[in-house]
């Protein structure tokens, strides 16, 4: 069964795979795997783009996001419109779905678009056409820095095992498996108030009001500190330096990333 491993720490945001979808399956009939993709609207490949922080602690996250190819995919209903191959590939049948418009709204991934021209849905196919050929997807072929991949199951184990996947609470077995997630962040400054400089060195402590875990960073000589990689939830936060007063923010609610405000420590 194949699967496709998305490292975001490798992706570099450069559109490249969703760029390759297009020319591949654009004014290309691929039946009967897929018809023509139009020019505009769809995303058979999308590429994700959050914003994380506040100026001047900005982070850029890049995910790319195909069909998820779900074993127990919230489009299929059984009667062959949509059906998975035995290599794992959704397919959606481009003859058998003409009219289905309510295939768009099944899909809690947003993956599956409406093709008003063809009166049909359609979404990504995993390039199956290609895959037939022993051929990676464009997407994969073009990925320059390898963040995408793709083949079988058993090959990624390892990398499945700390991977995530979207929506898990859905019950749907995506086949998309997501390595290093940037989550949220908490970032930040420390100065000296009295010298009006940059506070190098100081030692500042984030914990989770929730498990009580703890992180620890020192601020560098630009007197920032950065908490990465973070769930949601409510933290405390410390900041303490040998001959100065420590300083301790009570409730820290992260709900997104964010930069707190510039801290000031005094002697």
């Amino acid at each position: 069964m194949k699967v496709f491993i998305i490292d975001q720490e490798k992706c570099n945001g450069c559109y490249g795979c969703q760029l390759v979808c297009k020319d591949e399956h654009v004014d290309n009939d691929w039946m009967p795997i897929a018809k023509p993709q139009p020019d505009t609207g769809h995303f058979w490949m999308k590429m994700n783009e959050t914003v994380h922080g506040q100026v001047p602690k900005v982070k850029l996250e890049y995910k790319a996001t195909p069909c998820m190819h779900c074993d127990n995919a919230a489009c299929m209903d059984g009667d062959g419109t949509v059906y998975k191959r035995e290599d794992g590939l959704v397919i959606i049948d481009p003859t058998k779905a003409e009219g289905r418009k309510d295939l768009v709204d099944r899909c809690p991934y947003g993956a599956i678009y409406w093709n008003e021209a063809l009166n049909l849905p359609q979404k990504c196919t995993g390039c199956a056409h290609l895959v037939d050929e022993g051929k990676p997807p464009r997407c994969v072929e073009a990925c320059s820095v390898g963040a995408l991949r793709f083949g079988e199951e058993a090959d990624f184990a390892d990398e499945i095992a700390q991977a995530e996947i979207m929506l898990p609470e859905k019950g749907l077995k995506p086949r998309v498996y997501y390595l290093n997630a940037p989550k949220l962040f908490v970032a930040g400054e420390v100065y000296d108030p009295a010298l009006d400089e940059c506070l190098e060195g100081a030692v500042v402590t984030l914990t989770d009001t929730k498990t009580g875990k703890t992180w620890e960073q020192t601020t560098d000589n630009f007197g920032d500190y950065w908490f990465r990689k973070l769930e949601g939830g409510v933290y405390t936060l410390k900041v303490e330096k040998a001959g100065y007063q420590a300083f301790a923010i009570d409730e820290i609610n992260v709900e997104k990333s964010l930069k707190a405000a510039d801290i000031a420590l005094n002697k």
